[in-house]
């Protein structure tokens, strides 16, 4: 178990994550959503900077029902970029946070995942299932290996 703690983020992130552009269309980010089973996707802008998340829920609130819309027009709302619906105030980790704070913080925070930034720029994604994995490499006493490593090999 002790393990663990040795565990960073970039030893266990995706990446080089899928992502969309702000002006993708929500239509195209369904899309995405099922070809991968993903729950939320990173918005970057031209230079890999992050922009946004855009989540399931995100897509969900776009057909809310309200007084003045009782029938959302599925068509037009389809059609949307993904910037109009998107969270923009995103919560973050960088490649040395180590996995025992993004654990905390993903139950802080009740996320299913964080995306990685060097700086500004996206460089990857860290999911509840790469805790997860840690989680069990540790208690079996499995160093971790750097994702690079694994790449590189």
């Amino acid at each position: 178990m002790y393990e663990f703690l040795k565990y960073w983020v970039e030893d266990v992130m995706t990446p080089d994550p899928v992502c969309a552009d702000p002006k993708t269309t929500i239509h195209e980010v369904e899309r995405i959503f099922e070809s991968h089973d993903f729950n939320g996707l990173p918005v970057v802008n031209a230079a890999g900077e992050l922009v946004g998340i855009v989540t399931k829920l995100d897509v969900l609130k776009a057909f809310r029902f309200s007084d003045e819309n009782m029938l959302p027009p599925y068509d037009e709302i389809m059609k949307q970029p993904v910037e109009a619906v998107m969270t923009a105030n995103v919560r973050s980790v960088c490649p040395r946070t180590l996995l025992t704070r993004v654990l905390e913080k993903m139950i802080e925070f009740g996320v299913k995942s964080f995306p990685v930034l060097d700086g500004r720029r996206l460089v990857g994604m860290v999911a509840r299932e790469d805790v997860l994995r840690a989680l069990r490499r540790g208690t079996a006493g499995v160093n971790p290996t750097p994702v690079a490593e694994l790449v590189d090999s």
